[in-house]
């Protein structure tokens, strides 16, 4: 990778202007290799000379300069770079020889990042099983999903889970609605049916302190698991469950496990945790006050306990000791979360069996067979910022039971929420009197846009809007075009979902993309690089012979965007970061659009057709590269 090599050149030369004035490295001092803003400053750029003038008290530019002679001197600029330059205030900027690059562009192009070994266990989606999914449930599936996809291609060995809690309160609360209210209305699927019906329980709890109780008896015979109840809650999570595979499978979204919280506590996981857990001096059983009965986990500071469920807006109240089993017996979802993740890194002699369960994924069961599932050396869980404070708690769990490797590989990806635009809260009927800047959804309310609505709204505005019928179908580019969406926002945005914003196929979309690259493989067709409707791939013109100095703006910034996939790649890979990736494969797009614009690909000077050819292969195999991990089709035709 080209910006690793040249960081480890430029710290050996920082190193060696330090030890010549026999000053340490400062312990501040991290050499970053960026990209220039400007075209005219070469590929890449460093500011170490600027924060080295105070340490070696000269100038930027005398410090520039002197670590340029001695990069020089190392040789770096007889390799891939042409030139190296000192540019005020105090820049090194490094020009790229494209002659060399092209001539050695599979090694420059061939992803070397350090991926860590061992399999990676990403959980993600992990919908309760009491309704359908809305689309703040999708985009935890989007990301989980392209990062399952982005580790793989960096050579990791990924195994994706799907936890099912079909112990919680939310599916107590649909088997509660079930049996003691009446939802009446048209429901083509069954967790449309529990949606209404969750909604409408819980309007009911206000007026009603006894069906509450009702909550807690379900509660007890979910997890007994032998009653007539429980088998309702069996049966509705299970039939939900399957619904919701498929509205993930129409997003590329797979699994290859499910794992049900029931099984964790009926193969004694949480059992085997609890005397574990007994063993240290971080849990201990509250004898007084109102906590009494209670199993909590010491945090570290005071705190008289904090209730499963919604965050505190007490501040304080997340450095409190952490409920794991109630007074009345009950476990939190903590606790069986503990177990959950002692299981996951292996740390348990407990084990699940499995069956199949549909298309490919298997599901603990316990009339199944063993399976090689779990003994991940890294876990990731993909869930909301809002869930901070029970991750922190596992990873202090962890900890406290001597796991601090372990505790150390516990990586919590989260994200922020997607709440409604008013416009779009609005068509929901939410009141937005309050001009508020956006609304949150709500299970309980019954406020939300489904994931089968939107797929079917979004399907329905790329058919009104295509000229063409070739190629993908208008279904499968409008799951494109939702995915893309949900995975182009930074993490910690809160996604401002807007119906209309969301249905446009022009601009940062994913529809572009899929247009470039189809457009890329037009072209390769003229040209001969394959044959039309083939199904093959297109095979891979000769790699040109020509004047790096020559070309002309749009071919040098294509050429230098798809020399920048290795280290975009790296960077997601270290930061897992989707939407690096979203705005890489975006700014290639613009940049081929624009090459294609400016520069004739098929006409012209023999020289210039065969590189411009070259380049729109590259381009589309790169393309290629990014659509795979984000998820999204490579369509020869739109």
């Amino acid at each position: 990778m080209i910006s690793a090599t040249l960081g480890i050149e430029i710290e050996r030369g920082v190193r060696k202007l330090l030890d010549e004035a026999g000053t340490s490295w400062p312990s501040e001092l991290k050499v970053l290799v960026d990209r220039p803003a400007h075209p005219d400053h070469g590929e890449y750029s460093t500011n170490v000379s600027m924060l080295l003038a105070k340490t070696l008290r000269k100038s930027p530019m005398e410090i520039a300069n002197k670590l340029k002679s001695e990069l020089e001197h190392a040789k770096i600029a007889e390799g891939i770079f042409s030139k190296i330059e000192a540019a005020a205030p105090g820049f090194l900027n490094f020009v790229i020889d494209w002659n060399v690059w092209l001539n050695h562009h599979r090694e420059y192009s061939a992803y070397q990042g350090e991926t860590e070994k061992g399999k990676v266990v990403i959980e993600h989606t992990s919908i309760n099983p009491n309704k359908s999914a809305h689309i703040g449930h999708l985009r935890n599936s989007c990301i989980g999903d392209m990062l399952a996809r982005l580790l793989s291609r960096a050579g990791r060995e990924v195994e994706v889970h799907n936890y099912i809690d079909d112990l919680g309160n939310q599916l107590a609360d649909t088997v509660v609605g079930i049996l003691h209210t009446k939802t009446e209305g048209e429901h083509v699927r069954f967790g449309d049916f529990c949606w209404d019906t969750y909604a409408k329980v819980n309007k009911v709890y206000k007026g009603s302190p006894e069906l509450q109780e009702e909550r807690t008896r379900v509660l007890h015979e979910l997890e007994e698991g032998t009653s007539s109840t429980a088998w309702i809650g069996r049966l509705t999570a299970e039939k939900i469950v399957r619904e919701q595979l498929h509205e993930m499978k129409a997003f590329g979204i797979g699994y290859d496990v499910l794992v049900w919280e029931s099984r964790i506590v009926a193969e004694g996981l949480w059992e085997a945790a609890f005397e574990h857990l007994q063993a240290t001096g971080a849990f201990y059983k509250v004898e007084e006050g109102k906590l009494a009965g209670c199993w909590v986990l010491r945090h570290g500071g005071e705190g008289s306990g904090e209730a499963e469920g919604a965050p505190s807006p007490d501040p304080e109240a997340h450095q409190a000791d952490k409920v794991l089993v109630r007074s009345n017996g009950i476990l939190t979802y903590t606790a069986k979360d503990i177990a959950y993740h002692l299981w996951k890194f292996g740390l348990l002699s407990q084990d699940f069996t499995y069956m199949p369960f549909a298309d490919g994924v298997w599901s603990t069961d316990s009339q199944g067979q063993a399976m090689p599932f779990g003994r991940g050396e890294t876990v990731i869980n993909v869930i909301d910022y809002r869930q901070e404070y029970p991750q922190a708690m596992v990873k202090l769990a962890l900890e406290a039971l001597g796991y601090k490797e372990q505790a150390a590989r516990l990586l919590h990806v989260s994200y922020g929420v997607v709440s409604l635009s008013p416009e779009t809260a609005e068509s929901l009927g939410v009141d937005t009197s309050a001009g508020k800047g956006s609304y949150a959804m709500s299970g309980r309310q019954g406020v939300g846009i489904k994931v089968a609505e939107l797929l079917q709204v979004m399907e329905e505005s790329i058919e009104s809007k295509r000229s063409r019928q070739e190629g993908l179908s208008s279904r499968e580019i409008a799951a494109a075009a939702i995915r893309y969406y949900l995975l182009k926002y930074h993490l910690q945005t809160e996604v401002v979902f807007d119906l209309r914003q969301a249905t446009e196929v022009s601009g940062n979309s994913g529809v572009y993309l899929l247009y470039a690259y189809a457009r890329a493989g037009s072209v390769l067709e003229k040209a001969g690089a394959g044959q039309k409707g083939s199904g093959k791939a297109l095979m891979e013109p000769p790699v040109p012979s020509f004047d790096g100095g020559a070309l002309e703006p749009p071919e040098r910034q294509l050429l230098k965007q798809i020399a920048y996939w290795t280290e975009t790649m790296d960077a997601a890979v270290r930061q897992l970061a989707p939407n690096l990736i979203c705005s890489y494969a975006f700014e290639l797009s613009l940049l081929f659009n624009n090459f294609y614009g400016a520069c004739p690909i098929l006409k012209g000077p023999d020289d210039r057709v065969e590189l411009r050819v070259w380049l729109t292969w590259k381009f589309r195999e790169t393309l290629g590269k990014a659509l795979d991990v984000l998820g999204l089709p490579a369509p020869d035709r739109m």
